[in-house]
């Protein structure tokens, strides 16, 4: 059953997981798109969307979670969301190719 907390939870898991991938390239400084400058965001936007995503997903998952103590479906909820974004993403970069280079790489 879908509920509330658990649609939190997921949202709060693709957050993160949406986050992953902008740090690393502002780790890295290769470009990336955002919605903040588009496809040619460098380094510094991409680590301050990627820090954006990673702080609103765990305020977010820390709203929902309540209580203390053991973790309940809300877990699966958050680990779902971060599995399916990163699916998403992975099969839209493969197929898509948004941030790629035209240069094949070595």
């Amino acid at each position: 059953m879908v509920t509330k907390t658990n649609a939190g939870a997921f949202a709060a898991g693709a957050l993160c997981a949406n986050s992953l991938a902008h740090l690393a390239t502002a780790a890295t400084g290769r470009r990336f798109l955002t919605p903040l400058t588009g496809r040619d965001s460098n380094r510094v936007v991409n680590g301050i969307w990627g820090a954006s995503n990673l702080v609103g997903g765990l305020v977010l998952i820390r709203g929902v979670a309540g209580g203390s103590g053991r973790w309940d479906a809300r877990l699966v909820a958050f680990n779902f969301g971060a599995a399916a974004f990163a699916a998403w993403m992975a099969g839209s970069e493969r197929i898509l190719k948004i941030n790629w280079d035209d240069k094949p790489s070595r």
